[in-house]
């Protein structure tokens, strides 16, 4: 997937856009996650990521640990306050507000990718 902090786009499953998504792909970023939002209605992908958790969190979530290859290897709801294992073979997770995959139909097996890379930090001026 390999993309700058800061791009925002689509997650793509096949001819399927499921959502918004933005990257987090430095250290900063990832270790913030989804925290101190009170809501989230696209999608955040973190990279590298094998395991995730809600410590701090306002709301549950659904995580898709998604291969290198794009490929969902697993799929979980996760509660507030919950540590989560770490998913060997994971390359990134998917993270969305709790219902979101039900909504979008997001299935192990499904293949993901990410498209769309506008940096929101550099925009012209």
């Amino acid at each position: 997937m390999s993309c700058h902090t800061g791009d925002v786009g689509w997650i793509v499953s096949g001819a399927r856009v499921l959502a918004s998504a933005e990257l987090a792909t430095d250290s900063q970023s990832r270790r913030k996650g989804l925290l101190g939002r009170t809501s989230f209605s696209g999608a955040l992908v973190i990279e590298p990521c094998n395991w995730v958790h809600t410590f701090g969190m306002k709301f549950a979530i659904d995580v898709a640990f998604v291969d290198r290859n794009g490929n969902v290897m697993k799929t979980q709801r996760m509660k507030r306050n919950r540590l989560g294992m770490p998913v060997f073979g994971t390359a990134f997770v998917v993270e969305a507000e709790s219902g979101a995959f039900a909504r979008w139909g997001l299935h192990v097996g499904d293949e993901l990718e990410f498209r769309g890379h506008q940096s929101v930090e550099s925009e012209p001026a």
